[in-house]
């Protein structure tokens, strides 16, 4: 899987139509759509689709032909996403229609294309999946995972208790693998694990034998 972090266009014409194309991280795509429908009060349609992870980790897409005949312009732009195997991404479309009506496999082919030609423009980025874990370590010693979080710039969110600190990470699994090695030598001292990733049970149970 592959993401983006910041906003690419591209424009074509096709039959005096104009399709100007953009790709945006789906964190931005509201505020992205919300912009071009008030800079391009005069186009025919702004077509879009997304594809995101949920918090249960499930893929979610959807997309909307804006008054094109149906199936004929978001579904080729989500086909572009899933093509380049893309995630946590938008793509928008604006088309300024000039005069020539396209047909519905034309208007599949012209806002394929330009998902395509925003997507190609684009700096994809391979997605790593992230997920929280959180750990109490008392007063004796948080010296030391202080020391661990800033030299691994992990930036944990942190807080305190009458007796420690719950240091909460969001961590790809590479690296809940190399803390939960270091939590290892401290855990009969009251390290205590308050959550884990779902995927990273089996680092438990093997450490066990």
């Amino acid at each position: 899987m592959y993401f983006v972090k910041e906003c690419y266009s591209h424009e074509q014409d096709i039959k005096k139509s104009n399709f100007a194309s953009y790709i945006c991280p789906f964190s931005e795509f509201e505020e992205l759509k919300s912009r071009l429908k008030d800079e391009n009060p005069k186009a025919a349609h702004i077509v879009w689709a997304y594809r995101y992870y949920n918090k249960y980790f499930q893929i979610v897409e959807n997309s909307s032909d804006d008054g094109e005949p149906k199936g004929s312009s978001g579904p080729p732009c989500l086909d572009a996403l899933r093509g380049a195997n893309l995630i946590d991404t938008a793509v928008i479309v604006v088309r300024y229609f000039g005069g020539v009506k396209l047909g519905v496999g034309g208007l599949v082919r012209a806002y394929g294309s330009s998902a395509n030609l925003a997507i190609n423009k684009a700096q994809l980025i391979k997605y790593v999946s992230r997920n929280i874990a959180s750990l109490f370590v008392p007063f004796s010693l948080l010296s030391r995972f202080d020391y661990y979080d800033d030299k691994n710039g992990l930036n944990a969110d942190k807080s305190y208790s009458q007796s420690g600190c719950v240091y909460e990470f969001n961590l790809s699994l590479d690296e809940f693998a190399n803390l939960h090695k270091f939590v290892l030598g401290y855990e009969m001292a009251g390290v205590e694990y308050y959550a884990v990733p779902l995927e990273a049970k089996n680092l438990f149970i093997k450490s066990k034998f």
